[in-house]
């Protein structure tokens, strides 16, 4: 029997038996030369020391060291963070775990946990250093069974830690083919935005938009602090959670500090992947979070609770600074969360929240990408030639633009390597490539995985189906639901830019589908018609019926990203306007939908001629070009493009049925200004001149 406890089938003895017959029929021994002979009559001894443990326990806790702090402890701190500058380790993790108890303190109790660091499942590794007891007031109920427990924190954990966590703990986990890691949401596959809800109180009444249209639905403190109350009892419940410490914003001038408090290694695996991972250094002296999310997802709020309509809750307290889930374990939730605190914290600070893709030419130029699901905001936002600043969430400060999150979280449903290969290559565990070397080995229920690169990253995969022998996944396959994805680092994209920030922004694209045909391909905006179309959101869907007929739907979300915006649409136009002023970008509306009639009379226009107009607006060739003006819209369209048909870029002439062209225009200037019917009334401004300048640009018919 081998010294690890498995049986060992070598051929030693036999070899032995062998040599010693040779001898005995009087064979010539063999001399060795270059090492001397040992006392103890071995010639060549490569064998070591024996190991020090005793049990194949203490073999385990050797196979790992502890981690070694990667940064001296400095002389000095960042301002609110004194604390944790001249102390030792130990002391640093004591506050650590302190301000965690704080984090996770009963409302009701007025105290915090005793948490401890490790997991609960490693007997050797428990309760060395807890947090004390800390009492803010003498406590209202002053003992409780979560009081006379430890809750193990599982602080900041490696990609490769989260993925041992879920494989062995989360029903439902798997690697697939690449070394992905796969997961299921629950039964909520998708945001809950009818179970949103955000404090109104004396302040956000005055600085929010509630009503008609807004995403904003209104809970008091008291509900509030009822479902935090139910979350952190859940969460304290627990043996063990997961803490995550990261940050928002590239622009480290205007990054806010998050900590996400979780129950399941997939959402903290989720988290670590979508927000900015700090450094050691800067976890050092991390310090106390700017804001929380309490993610007790797998816990339902009570639906008899004030407010409440279902047994899920996603709640918002801006003053609090503090985020609560209950009832959904949809890991988007977190992202989108947090999206809209940006919304509300950066114009405080005349800084620009912009649900948008962001690119950069390679001598600099910049630019913004908006457009809803379909558009191609991300095929369009994703080019080789250029590097990708981010695909979704940015501000705009008075340094540039930067994007908010650490990673990328793409649609999946009929992903394939040739259409989004980028996505495709993205989706796989480490930085090196793929696929990774997979041992399993199911001693004592733990797994051992060896990866050829230093695995810094794992992708997440939600809700995908996958061959159950292969573990290769089938993208096609919505069996689970249609709203597929992928979670994965933005260092898994090729020409990501690192840092994720860019100078001032030259051109801002609004992307259109527009399915019923009347849009032109490319249209020049004035600052007026940038605000209006930004405040409307458009875009065309195509529903279908049992029986196959299908009709194009307008759809409107103000400021391409209505159901996470928390101040009114207009502020944040009126700021689009004011920064593409200052430093002279351009508007440009882009329709990557139907030419010669509404869907299912005419055509797509190609990805090809889109490409040809983006790359057009890259360059600054199509500044230049010769335009005419368009009825109804009033848009600005050129004349001639390289590499695009003529006749396309003026939609009339490419309908046969120049009548119908006419109806279905007034159609959907129609639509246009019915939707913006909720925003008229609003003043920018004491004079409200700004508000009759949007409402000009409009459609005029």
């Amino acid at each position: 029997m081998a010294e690890n406890g498995e049986f060992s089938f070598s051929s030693g003895g036999m070899k032995k038996a062998a040599a010693a017959a040779a001898f005995s029929n009087g064979l010539p021994k063999i001399q060795t030369h270059g090492r001397e002979k040992s006392e103890n009559g071995i010639c060549h001894d490569d064998s070591g020391p024996p190991v020090k443990a005793k049990t194949i326990d203490e073999l385990h806790s050797l196979q790992k060291k502890r981690s070694a702090p990667t940064t001296p402890i400095k002389d000095g701190a960042q301002q609110g963070n004194a604390a944790f500058a001249t102390i030792s380790e130990e002391e640093r993790q004591k506050l650590q775990l302190q301000s965690i108890s704080d984090s996770l303190a009963s409302l009701t109790r007025e105290t915090g946990p005793k948490v401890v660091r490790g997991d609960p499942a490693r007997k050797a590794e428990a309760t060395k250093v807890a947090a004390e007891h800390h009492h803010y007031l003498t406590p209202t109920i002053s003992v409780s069974d979560s009081a006379l427990k430890f809750t193990h924190v599982l602080y900041n954990l490696s990609p490769a830690e989260l993925y041992e966590q879920a494989i062995k703990h989360e029903h439902g986990s798997f690697i697939t083919s690449t070394g992905a890691l796969a997961t299921l949401s629950g039964a909520k596959t998708g945001r809950s935005p009818r179970d949103k809800r955000v404090v109104k109180d004396e302040t956000t009444a005055d600085e929010l938009w509630w009503g008609k249209g807004s995403p904003n639905i209104e809970m008091d403190e008291h509900t509030f602090l009822v479902n935090r109350e139910r979350a952190v009892d859940y969460l304290n419940s627990l043996d063990k959670v997961f803490v995550n410490d990261q940050f928002l914003n590239w622009d480290p001038e205007h990054r806010i500090k998050v900590r996400i408090v979780s129950a399941r290694a997939y959402h903290s695996l989720f988290m670590h992947n979508m927000c900015i991972r700090p450094t050691p250094e800067e976890l050092e002296d991390f310090g106390t979070p700017d804001f929380t999310i309490y993610n007790a997802g797998q816990f339902p709020c009570n639906r008899y609770t004030h407010y409440m309509t279902t047994s899920t809750s996603i709640d918002l307290n801006l003053d609090r600074k503090e985020m609560v889930i209950l009832g959904t374990q949809y890991a988007g939730e977190m992202k989108k969360g947090l999206f809209g605190v940006m919304h509300y914290l950066m114009p405080k600070r005349n800084i620009l929240s912009l649900h948008s893709g962001s690119n950069m030419g390679k001598d600099g130029d910049v630019a913004l990408f908006f457009g809803l699901s379909g558009t191609g905001k991300t095929t369009l936002s994703t080019d080789h030639n250029r590097l990708l600043i981010g695909d979704d969430e940015h501000c705009w400060s008075e340094n540039g633009i930067s994007n908010i999150e650490g990673g990328c979280y793409a649609k999946c449903i009929g992903l394939s390597k040739e259409k989004e290969p980028d996505i495709w290559n993205a989706i796989k565990f480490g930085t090196g490539k793929c696929p990774i070397k997979l041992d399993m080995h199911f001693e004592l229920e733990s797994f051992i995985f060896f990866c050829p690169n230093v695995c810094k990253f794992l992708a997440v995969l939600e809700n995908i189906v996958f061959d159950e022998h292969t573990r290769e996944v089938d993208y096609s396959d919505n069996s689970v639901t249609e709203n597929t994805r992928a979670s994965y680092p933005i260092e898994y994209i090729p020409n990501a830019k690192i840092p994720c920030v860019g100078p001032h922004p030259k051109n801002v694209i609004l992307l259109a589908c527009d399915a019923f045909g009347v849009l032109p391909p490319v249209s020049k905006l004035t600052l007026p018609q940038t605000m209006y179309h930004f405040i409307s959101g458009y875009t065309a869907l195509v529903a279908g019926t049992e029986e196959g007929v299908k009709e194009p739907q307008a759809t409107f979300s103000a400021c391409f990203g209505a159901a996470f915006i928390m101040l009114h649409p207009t502020e944040y136009a009126a700021m689009l306007a004011e920064k593409m002023q200052k430093h002279g970008a351009t508007g440009w509306l882009v329709n990557t939908g139907w030419s010669g009639g509404r869907y299912g009379v005419g055509k797509r226009i190609k990805l090809g001629y889109t490409r040809k107009i983006i790359d057009a607006i890259h360059s600054g060739s199509l500044l230049n070009a010769n335009y005419k003006k368009t009825e109804v819209f009033g848009l600005e369209i050129p004349t001639e493009i390289e590499g695009v048909p003529s006749e396309i870029l003026d939609p009339i002439n490419t309908w046969a049925e120049k009548e119908d062209y006419e109806v279905t225009l007034l159609k959907l200037a129609g639509l246009f200004r019915k939707n913006f019917e909720v925003f008229a009334n609003y003043k920018i401004g004491q004079d409200g001149k700004l508000t009759e300048e949007i409402l000009a640009a409009g459609p005029n018919f």
